[in-house]
């Protein structure tokens, strides 16, 4: 691939810078050869041009694709460097919070500074037996990796970790401890990791100080061995240290300290037993004062220091040698503080006598003062011919001080690392080891002197050894995948550690400076200038002449010489060191006895650590004296030999340790400091030497599923798969160099999967432009149809409403065309019409005019005419009036005189009209209104007297038809008196009628008056009972608010917690016996050793031994009391097989007493049920008393109602025949006998009805309440229910006939019958005398049963009053029991157990006596009997003894005749290890396969019974030893065989069961039938026998379930997230070294979901053959989905690589399929679904959306059952297998923590896969009866015979 391929626009680059060491860009531009200048553009969005040199074309490093960042192993980073290694560790450490990640070999480690939940033993569990590659990168992986290693390649093994101090590399080491200690260890060999964590306050105590980068710094190096038997199961440890910092115990840099335990104990100086050491506060002493500060924020010295006085008494310091050593120390605190005096001269010293501390240094130490006093001052100088005492000057006086603190200290430390040693040490023979070394790494600070030169010299050797191992792991996986390798470039250091070691070289010549009497540092550097000036490796400054600079690996290093020659001598003065030898304490003594034949003191270190204080291989050459001595370079030099020695002879594994900040904050990250550290610890030259070779590796099968969407669809069809990658990538890659061909591999240059994930990217991209073109084609087809319908449908419409518009234009236009028309014509009509008048017009004005002229000349005419006629007339009338006035005038004269005549008359007459007219104003209308009136009433009265006539005639007629009535009455009675008589018996007829009407209104009134009486009453009896009801509910509150806040929820309380603790005693007692099971098995493997080792012969058990005494929980000489096995069985043999072995009967006892123990808890519980029954009843009384008056008022009020109507229709029918009489005119005498017989049967009616009705509701009550009585009584004792019957002296009457007798009654009284038909023929007086005798009957029957009742309940509740006394007492022995530790708890439950046996044994004893007094009776009676028969027999001897044989003959078979098989099998005693071995040990299960499920349970229960039959309890005892001794021997000879395990469940469990039904307990009797009965055990209490096979039915099952596991959980993980259920939904990513060895090749030895099914098929069809019942077999699967849910999520929680969504499909997908699997054997009833929930929520979050904050509460209310780790764990885990998908964000991730505070869900991260739920084996009767079950011949059971 060329430049211009790679450096195109979009690809992501990283670019150097200052602060964070590497940033990213994008190029927005491609780049092409020859371009000055490369155009990016940062995350920011601001636009960079990075200059390139055209000489060396030297471009940015290529970012890998987003999809590999996050990886596990960074060898998986297609591009590998720098950038992407810091890149990756910052987003796994900040983004997913992930510590760990893989670098090929090694283990990079960042300190969190904070705890976390992944180290919980669940973990251990988790990644023991699982490849490094499998699972997530953690310390416990490597640690596997090496105990795997060790144990299958049987080579010692070594963990190197290694870092800067405050990196984690102790708590690092301190877990791979407890991961070695947790898988190889056992129960009683994990103290070896307890002892070895209890140093671990020690030696941080004395090797241990603060430091300006950790406040707990480990100033040394250690390396502890972890010794492993042949079985790889620790035995001892062992421990050396390295590179001591001495220094640091008299100088100390700013804001450091002194080691912890001059700290500590200054803090409790103040403890009395510490009064003698002289001790102030830290403040007062030089030595610890130094630094500054003495405390640590957030640590306490006092207690620290108790934790390191109980450490030194844990491994077993005794107290005297604790003061010794406390003495030691407070003495080196006192010699720092001496005051020394210099002289006048200046070349002499003195100290004061009277000097305190000096005093107090002599006095603890045990020295003399004055030799002390004088050696200090002065030295002894010795030559060849005499020897000189110099004094020494102040300087020289406080080296010496120095040097001899110092000294005491180192000596101090190693005699405590040895005493530790002692205590970890083990005279097992060891057969390999692993070594963890605890180590700092490089180190380079502002000033470098001797202890930096020394670590790093250290580090070049270490760092030379894991170039090689890198080199040689990189070489083997070439050879053995057959590729051809050249040598790869890689950096070798060996010219440096030359440099430091070689001959000539820098130690040789510090050695050869300190040999030199006037040496000097500058001396010794200005050698080093002229010898090394020429190498490589060696530097010198420009502006020092006397320091140098050494090119480390890591780093360059500038160190100053100043003190390197004093710290190399390290002089130690030999006078002191005898005066030393000389203390009167033995312990100071000792430290330095051996002074002069060890190696001398190691080098001092200072800021790290510097001498190696290890035991040498090979003893030092003695020196001649203290001058020649080996210097600390050489000794350092030496122990790192030895060291590299032991780490070449193992293989070791690498965990660099990396800080990510100074500041000791959690989860932050400075890419500087990680970026120096990286280079430090070898990891980017671990990068470095993959990436010169071929880093990328892919199985060919991983290949072809990642990158098989490269193929054509023909290369795909074909079976090799090898043919088809190995044709892709010819096709794709055309340069041959950067990919070769393995064997089971293919083997890529860096950058050719990146390149390859591009190809796939863009092919992907392509695909999904298509996808992508093909759906939006196909959405804007859809939209463009829906668009088209759309606009067809406008179309459609607007056409219509066009034509619509059109149609309505054209029919306006025809109608405005038309009214056009008209109006056209109107208007030419109109203007017609206007000429045509204005021509008639002007014709009729013209023709007017000519007429008018003609007119006016006719009038003219005319009027001449008129004039000359008026005027003629004129003059003729004037004529006339002349004459007419006179004739006028004649008659006015003549009128006026008539008028005033007729004036006066008409004067006379208005004078009285007018009068009147005043007198009758408005009288007018009063008169016209009166004459209606009158007319009005002449109408009536006109009508009225036509109706009077009409009456008239009718009376007239009605009295001629009475008068004809009347003579025809006279004539037939022919008496007057009679009529008389007849109105009388009218008038009496209507008196009795009026009374009986005035009875009735009385009737009704009180009537009505009762009816509100008891509607009154009725009101206030609910009134009453609404006020009883609230007084009722306001005492319920009261009552539950008081005994349930107090009683009822104590009782509560107590019942959970006795439930949670019987649930959790009865799995810790599964578990005890589970742990048995596994202890028996291996004291039998062990005993069977030992009688191999011991004798060759085969030895036999006594048969007398019984091996139940395994079950026992009591101590015995076999159990772990005695400590070591190999003394337990001498133990053993010397005391005697049988008296080792505990009693049966001892132990049986024991359970029982647990059994009633657990019986006492139930009666106790059962008690508290009964009180609130009792509450409950009393409340029910009450309410049932009310009930019952209410039901009496009822019933009253009923009858009432009913009555009454009956009296409303006799009364009707009694006024009907009245009246049917008169009118019919019977006599009266009749009528009247009638009436009055009618009224008597009435009245007396009326008082039977009466009093019937009294005894009838008494009656209803009574037995209304016997009824309800009789309700609650079914939940009494069944005692009480036999005296539910209603005797009676004659004949019994149940109470179901009287409820018959009285719903009899009661339908009579409904029925609506006349007082006839009641009355007839008597039949009511005998009804009534019926009824009476009845309810007397019945009275008296209720009333002998009420009596019977209460003397059986008095009785009841005296039992009752004793049982509770008696259980009180027991209550009280169990809370005194409770309150007792556990030992006091056995001990006082055996002394109860002895008392109740001495009770019991001193009862048997009066039963045997008199037994025996009755035995020897009938021996008397015998004896004369006896005799009496002799004499008969003396005389007839012969014929009788024949007789009776004949008739004892014949009484033999006459049984056998006439008694069938009775379901009991003899046999006899010798047969019964025959019995045993056909019928267990040597059974086949294909001999019983055909017969009855759990024959050998129902034969064996046979053979039991027969011998409870005849009393033999040895016989019984000895057959159900035999049969639990005979069913373990069987289980463990096939201790992997499921079917014959699941066998032996089935029939130990019917066993149990049978044992249980045939008991005779009635509670196990409910459903067996009468035959069943008759099989029951008549002599034996079998209880304690029922305990021990239920115990053994639990080993069974734990057992069964194991081989169910062993067989299931290999296949789980692959089958639930390997598999690919859904074919092409994964995706496989790439891997990086881890993966290699556990990639499979075509998916061999890889299960599927469709395997898993068939073995839990397999499993199901066993159980369900081997008759197991249906629980049991439901709580095995529940088992099994639990341990299937937590296997698989618990690889979920470790595993990055399967935290995708399509893992979430597959998972979906597969946990449907075991439901549907559920669901079709019917067991969705057994919880197993239930468990399976957590896994279900983890499938579903992966699938879920994790953007938005709704997101989050979406997850939070799904993921119920899952704890807030777990989410977080998964959240983090996602990765994307495509680049298409998103991954979660930081943010999202703090939002879910946000929303899950407030939960409150356990700490530990992973589930406890090997958690087993309490197995319950509930009562499961046979309907099988004994004398049906038929014994097969091939079972050999011939000599069992059927009785």
């Amino acid at each position: 691939m060329s430049v211009s391929q790679l450096y195109t626009k979009y690809t992501k680059v990283w670019i150097p810078d200052p602060d964070e060491v590497w940033r990213s860009a994008e190029i927005i531009k491609d780049y092409k050869e020859g371009d000055k200048r490369l155009h990016l553009k940062f995350e920011d969005d601001a636009i960079y041009e990075y200059p390139v040199d055209l000489k060396t074309n030297q471009l940015p490093f290529l970012r890998n694709p987003d999809i590999l960042v996050g990886e596990n192993d960074l060898t998986a980073l297609s591009y590998l460097h720098e950038p992407a290694v810091l890149h990756n560790l910052k987003v796994r450490f900040l983004e997913s919070n992930h510590i760990y990640t893989y670098c090929g070999i090694v283990l990079v480690a960042i300190n969190p500074y904070e705890q976390l939940p992944i180290y919980e033993q669940d973990v251990i569990y988790a990644y023991s037996g699982q490849n490094m590659g499998d699972m997530d990168p953690h310390i416990y992986a490597v640690a596997e990796e090496a105990y795997k290693q060790m144990a299958r390649d049987e080579k010692n093994q070594s963990i190197i970790v290694s870092g800067e101090s405050g990196a984690g590399k102790t708590v690092s080491a301190k877990y791979a401890m407890r991961f070695f200690a947790s898988v190889g260890g056992s129960a009683n060999e994990t103290n070896i990791e307890e002892k070895v964590l209890a140093s671990s306050p020690i030696m941080e105590a004395i090797g241990n100080a603060k430091t300006t980068r950790n406040d707990n710094s480990s100033r040394f190096g250690k390396y502890i061995q972890i010794g492993f038997d042949k079985r790889y199961h620790i035995i001892g440890a062992n421990m050396r240290t390295y590179l001591l910092e001495k220094s640091r115990v008299v100088f100390q840099a700013e804001d450091e300290r002194n080691y912890h335990i001059f700290y500590q104990l200054c803090a409790s100086a103040s403890l009395p037993e510490f009064e003698d050491l002289a001790l102030t506060c830290a403040e007062d002493f030089f030595y610890t004062s130094l630094g500054g500060e003495t405390t640590i924020d957030g640590v306490d010295d006092a207690d620290d220091f108790e934790k390191t006085r109980h450490a030194f008494t844990l491994l077993g310091v005794k107290e005297s040698h604790q003061m010794s050593i406390f003495k030691i120390i407070a003495s080196i605190l006192h010699l720092g503080n001496l005051e020394i005096q210099a002289d006048r001269d200046g070349d002499s010293c003195s100290i004061s006598k009277q000097d305190e501390h000096l005093n107090n240094f002599c006095r603890l130490l045990g020295v003399e003062h004055s030799q002390m006093e004088h050696w200090l001052c002065h030295r002894k100088l010795v030559t060849t011919a005499e020897t000189y005492i110099k004094p020494m000057s102040v300087q020289q006086v406080v080296n010496a001080r120095n040097a001899l603190a110092k000294h005491i200290y180192a000596q101090l430390f190693n005699w405590i690392v040895e005493h530790i040693n002692k205590a970890l040490h083990t005279t097992v023979k060891q057969h390999s080891f692993i070594g963890v070394l605890d180590i700092y790494g490089f180190e380079t600070f502002e000033v470098n002197s001797f202890e930096q030169f020394c670590i790093n010299y250290a580090n070049e050797k270490l760092q030379q050894q894991f170039n090689s191992h890198v080199f040689k792991l990189e070489q083997e996986e070439y050879m053995k995948e057959q590729i051809p390798w050249t040598l790869i470039d890689f950096y070798d250091n060996q010219p440096c550690i030359d440099l430091i070691e070689a001959k000539l070289g820098i130690l040789d010549l510090l050695d050869e400076e300190c040999k030199v009497p006037k040496g000097t540092d500058q001396n010794w550097a200005q050698k080093l200038y002229d010898r090394h000036s020429s190498s490589q490796h060696f530097q010198k400054p420009r502006m020092s002449n006397t320091s140098f600079i050494v090119v480390h690996f890591a780093d360059k290093v500038e160190y100053q010489s100043d003190g390197f020659l004093e710290k190399n001598r390290d002089t130690v003065y030999e006078e002191q060191i005898n005066i030393l030898k000389a203390s009167k304490y033995q312990m100071v003594a000792d430290l330095f006895q051996d002074e002069k034949d060890s190696v001398p003191a190691t080098p001092t270190v200072k800021g790290a650590a510097p001498k190696i204080s290890v035991r040498s291989a090979r003893p030092a050459v003695k020196a001649a004296n203290k001058e020649h001595k080996k210097s600390v370079g050489h000794q350092f030099r030496n122990s790192l030999h030895l060291l590299m020695e032991t780490l070449n002879a193992t293989t070791p594994h690498y965990v660099r340790c990396i800080k990510p900040n100074d500041e000791k904050l959690p989860f932050k990250f400075d890419p500087k400091r990680a970026v120096q550290q990286l280079r430090a610890c070898g990891v980017l030259e671990t990068i470095r030497i993959s990436a010169a070779g071929y880093p990328s590796r892919w199985s060919y099968h991983d290949f072809f599923n990642r990158y098989r969407v490269l193929m054509k669809k023909g290369e795909i069809s074909k079976n090799d798969k090898k043919l088809i990658c190995k044709t892709l990538l010819e096709n794709l890659i055309k340069d041959p160099d950067k990919f070769q061909f393995g064997r089971t591999k293919i083997f890529f240059r860096a950058g050719q999967v990146a390149y390859l994930e591009k190809l796939r990217a863009d092919k992907f991209r392509a695909a999904t432009i298509m996808i992508q073109k093909t759906v939006r084609g196909w959405l804007q087809r859809v939209k463009y149809r829906r668009m088209r319908n759309a606009a067809i449908t406008i179309q459609r419409y607007t056409r219509g409403h066009l034509a619509r518009r059109l149609a309505d234009h054209l029919r306006k236009t025809r109608a405005a065309i038309i009214f056009q028309k008209q109006y056209r014509m109107l208007r030419i009509l109109h203007a017609f019409q206007k000429i045509r008048n204005a021509t008639i017009t002007i014709q009729a004005f013209t023709r007017g005019m000519f007429v008018r002229k003609i007119y006016h000349k006719i009038l003219l005419e005319h009027k001449a005419i008129i004039i000359q006629k008026h005027a003629r007339a004129w003059l003729a009338r004037k004529h006339f009036l002349r004459f007419k006035c006179a004739a006028v005038v004649i008659q006015c004269y003549f009128r006026r005189m008539k008028a005033r005549q007729e004036l006066k008359k008409l004067k006379i007459e208005a004078r009285s009209a007018q009068h009147l007219k005043k007198l009758n104003i408005g009288m007018e209308n009063k008169v016209v209104q009166l004459q209606r009136k009158i007319d009005d009433q002449n109408k009536e009265y006109k009508h009225l007297n036509e109706q009077l006539s009409a009456l008239t005639s009718a009376y007239s007629t009605d009295v001629e038809k009475l008068k004809k009535e009347l003579e025809q009455y006279r004539q037939n009675r022919g008496d007057s008196n009679q009529l008389v008589n007849l109105k009388k018996e009218i008038e009496s007829l209507r008196l009795e009628l009026e009374k009986a009407h005035s009875e009735r209104k009385i009737i009704e009134d009180t009537y009505d008056k009762e009816k509100d009486l008891f509607r009154k009453r009725v009101s206030d009896l609910e009134e009453e009972n609404a006020l009883l009801k609230q007084e009722k509910e306001e005492l319920n509150k009261r009552i539950l608010c008081q005994s349930e806040d107090e009683f009822a929820q104590n009782t509560v309380k107590e019942n959970l917690l006795m439930k949670k603790e019987l649930e959790e005693e009865r799995s810790r007692y599964q578990n005890l016996v589970k742990e048995y099971s596994r202890l028996e098995q291996r004291y039998d493997n062990l005993r069977d050793e030992m009688t191999i080792i011991k004798s060759p012969g085969h030895r036999r058990n006594p048969s007398n031994q019984s091996s139940l005494e395994s079950d026992s929980n009591c101590p015995s000489v076999s159990t772990s009391e005695i400590g070591d096995t190999e003394d337990a069985i001498q133990q053993v043999e010397d005391v005697g097989l049988d008296k080792a072995a505990m009693d049966m009967t001892l132990f049986l006892k024991l359970q029982k007493r647990v059994r009633e123990l657990e019986q006492e808890r139930k009666k106790l519980q059962t008690q508290l049920e009964k009180k609130k029954s009792q509450v409950i009843e009393t409340k029910n009384e009450m309410d049932s008393d009310r009930d019952t008056d209410l039901a009496y008022n009822s019933l009253k009020r009923q009858e009432l109602e009913s009555e009454n109507k009956k009296l409303k229709n006799e009364l009707n029918e009694l006024r009907k025949t009245i009246v049917d009489r008169v009118t019919q005119n019977n006599s009266s005498s009749d009528i009247q006998d009638s009436y009055t017989l009618l009224l008597n049967q009435l009245k007396s009616a009326n008082e039977e009805l009466e009093v019937r009705k009294e005894e009838v509701l008494i009656l209803r009550a009574q037995i209304i309440k016997e009824a309800q009585q009789k309700e609650t009584g079914k939940n009494m004792d069944s005692n009480i229910n036999t005296y539910t019957s209603w005797p009676n002296s004659d004949k019994h009457v149940d109470a179901e006939d009287a409820i018959e007798a009285y719903h009899g009654v009661c339908q009579t009284n409904r029925k609506t019958e006349d007082w006839g038909y009641l009355n007839e023929d008597g039949e009511l007086g005998l009804a009534y005398q019926g009824l009476k005798q009845v309810a007397r009957l019945l009275e008296a029957q209720l009333q002998d049963q009420r009596r019977e009742h209460e003397e059986e309940v008095e009785t009841l509740k005296t039992q009752v009053e004793t049982l509770r006394d008696e259980m009180e007492k027991q209550q009280q022995v169990f809370f005194q029991t409770l309150q007792l530790p556990p030992e006091a708890q056995v001990e006082f439950g055996i002394q109860q157990e002895i008392t109740r046996l001495s009770n019991e044994n001193l009862d048997l004893k009066e039963l045997l006596e008199k037994l025996e007094k009755n035995e020897k009776k009938l021996k008397k009676q015998l004896k004369i009997y006896m005799k009496k028969v002799q004499d008969f027999e003396a005389t007839q001897a012969t014929a009788h003894t024949e007789r009776k044989r004949h008739e004892l003959t014949r009484q033999v078979t006459v049984q056998r005749k006439e008694k069938d098989f009775q379901g009991m099998l003899e046999y006899y005693k010798e047969d019964e290890p025959l019995l045993i071995r056909n019928l267990i040990t040597d059974l086949k299960l294909q001999t019983v396969s055909a017969t009855v499920p759990c024959l050998p349970a129902y034969i064996l229960y046979m053979c039991i019974r027969h011998a409870d039959y005849i009393n033999d309890d040895q016989k019984v005892h000895s057959l159900l030893t035999s049969t639990i001794n005979g069913i373990k021997k069987v289980l463990k000879k096939h201790n992997d065989d499921f079917q014959m395990t699941s066998f032996w469940l089935a029939n130990t469990c019917r066993l149990l069961h049978c044992l249980k039904q045939y008991s005779g307990d009635t509670g196990f009797m409910t459903q067996n039938t009468a035959k069943q009965n008759e099989h029951c055990l008549k002599n034996f209490d079998l209880t304690e026998y029922r305990q021990v096979l239920s115990d053994l039915s639990i080993q069974i099952y734990q057992q069964l379930f194991k081989i169910a596991e062993g067989m299931l959980q290999p296949m789980i993980v692959s089958a639930m997230l390997e598999s690919e259920s859904i074919q092409g939904l994964s995706g496989v990513k790439p891997m990086g070294y881890r993966n290699r060895s556990s990639s499979m090749v075509d998916g061999d030895n890889s299960y599927s979901l469709d395997a898993v099914i068939r073995q839990m098929n397999t499993f199901h069809s066993i159980l369900c053959d081997q008759g197991l019942d249906p629980e049991i077999i439901q709580q095995v699967f529940k088992q099994l989905f639990y341990m299937i849910n937590a296997v698989t999520l618990n690889n979920l929680l470790l595993r990055k690589d399967v935290c995708s969504w399509s893992t979430g499909m597959q998972l979906r997908y597969n946990i449907s399929q075991l439901e549907e699997w559920l669901r079709g054997k019917n067991l969705q009833q057994s919880g197993a679904a239930e468990t399976m929930e957590p896994l279900i929520q983890a499938a579903q979050l992966l699938q879920l959306k994790k953007k938005t904050s709704e997101d989050a509460e979406a997850i939070c209310s799904l993921c119920t059952s899952l704890t807030t780790q777990q989410i977080v764990k998964i959240l983090n885990l996602y990765t994307p297998v495509n680049e298409f998908e998103e991954r979660v964000t930081v943010a999202f991730i703090r939002n879910i923590q946000a929303n899950l505070q407030e939960r409150n869900d356990p700490p530990q991260l992973l589930l406890d896969y090997k958690y087993m739920f309490p197995v319950l084996f509930p009562f499961s009767p046979s309907s099988i009866t004994m004398d049906s079950i038929h014994i097969p011949a091939s079972l050999n059971l011939e000599f069992l015979n059927e009785v």
